[in-house]
């Protein structure tokens, strides 16, 4: 990736406190990220299929997903976002407050790529999404890039 590149990533959060720490963390960071933000699973199928509202949506570099939302939580969506030939491929990190060892084992299981517990202090909190950034968008190599 050069350094002028913009990297798109999908947060799929309906905590507005928890997005406005991750827009926070990510702002003036030395990756250049466009985040985008779903509220709920439905909304955050539609931007990665392109659906609607979202036909000219990225496709994002990885996904930040939170497990429990409204209308379809985040269970549901990696089971359907990994099912989908097309869509398996982008990365997904569960994003979340539990540390229930069942919601770590489920996500594994529907093949999601990390497990992160969200930190409770925002230093921390913005550090953890930093390095999951740098992780995804500057170490490990995706098929197809961060857009397609």
């Amino acid at each position: 990736m050069s350094s002028a590149e913009t990297v798109d990533v999908l947060l799929v959060e309906d905590d507005l406190a928890d997005v406005l720490m991750v827009e926070e963390a990510l702002e003036g960071w030395r990756i250049r990220t466009s985040l985008h933000v779903a509220n709920d699973g439905v909304e955050a199928t539609a931007f990665l299929r392109r659906e609607g509202l979202y036909a000219d949506a990225p496709r994002p570099a990885f996904v930040l997903l939170d497990l429990n939302m409204p209308r379809k939580d985040g269970f549901e969506v990696l089971v359907e976002v990994k099912s989908d030939k097309e869509l398996s491929v982008i990365p997904i990190v569960v994003f979340s407050t539990s540390s229930a060892p069942e919601h770590v084992k489920r996500s594994y299981s529907s093949h999601v790529n990390a497990y992160v517990v969200k930190p409770t202090g925002f230093d921390e909190f913005a550090e953890v999404v930093r390095e999951i950034d740098r992780f995804y968008t500057q170490i490990v190599s995706q098929p197809g890039g961060s857009r397609s």
